[in-house]
């Protein structure tokens, strides 16, 4: 081939990948579904402008955040790209949930640490107001079942404690988003419980079920006073010491049999 010859065919080739690849999109398959398997709450620990600064510029970040007044949602990652928000999780088997979820930022200090011990900062009505009206919408769109969402504490428990003892899930449970142990049957069982409470071992298999990661040591180690101490913050914020206690296994009993 001569010099000429091999130059236009070159030229040609780079002027086919210059037009760019075409692609024919007339037969999309029905076999897929949402990215999306979990929603994730967090707050942010600390005011919105500091939030707004780490989350688009920082080495983390969140799908949403939601300032608390007035109550404002950003969105700051598009719902089909991965935000880094979650770290190292797992939820019922899955693992590095950044990849499965949706994370939402709530902007709030968490605790102050003082004299009086730690003071834990309200979530205003407004903000959760708001929150719930995102997570309709999410659950909505990406056709989500009961109870795909969970708070940063659920995934981690090891490590992480937001979004904390005040943020309100039974106003969650309320509004049809996640279950919630039945007040009658947590009655129930209690008064049995508190005659006998059952070992480690199941203790261990009930918050397993529930979704947290937890080994079953079959001991009342670290790790599952921590996972514990997670489920209380969720269920019975009142206390969360991470100590078994006959309402704690009314409690498990009551959602792992619904």
């Amino acid at each position: 081939m001569s010099r000429f010859l091999l130059s236009l065919s070159l030229c040609l080739l780079l002027a086919g990948c210059a037009g760019g690849l075409k692609i024919n999109r007339e037969h999309p398959s029905a076999n897929h579904s949402s990215r999306v398997q979990y929603v994730v709450v967090h707050y942010t620990s600390t005011g919105v402008e500091r939030s707004l600064q780490l989350l688009t510029q920082g080495s983390v970040s969140s799908h949403y955040l939601i300032d608390a007044a007035p109550a404002t949602v950003y969105q700051l990652v598009d719902e089909d790209r991965r935000a880094w928000h979650a770290g190292d999780s797992q939820w019922r088997g899955r693992t590095w949930l950044n990849a499965s979820s949706i994370g939402i930022e709530l902007v709030n200090e968490g605790y102050r640490d003082g004299a009086d011990g730690r003071q834990w900062q309200p979530y205003s009505e407004a903000q959760i107001s708001a929150l719930i009206a995102l997570l309709k919408d999410i659950v909505l769109r990406h056709h989500l079942p009961i109870d795909s969402i969970i708070g940063h504490s659920d995934i981690a428990p090891q490590r992480k404690v937001d979004p904390g003892p005040l943020f309100p899930w039974k106003r969650l449970a309320d509004a049809g988003l996640i279950r919630w142990p039945d007040a009658h049957q947590v009655a129930a069982l209690q008064p049995g419980f508190a005659q006998r409470l059952p070992d480690a071992l199941w203790f261990q298999q009930q918050l397993a079920e529930v979704g947290y990661s937890i080994a079953f040591s079959g001991e009342f180690d670290e790790q599952t006073r921590n996972v514990l101490a997670a489920f209380q913050m969720k269920y019975r914020p009142v206390r969360y010491d991470g100590q078994v206690d006959s309402e704690t296994a009314a409690l498990l009993a009551s959602l792992t049999q619904q």
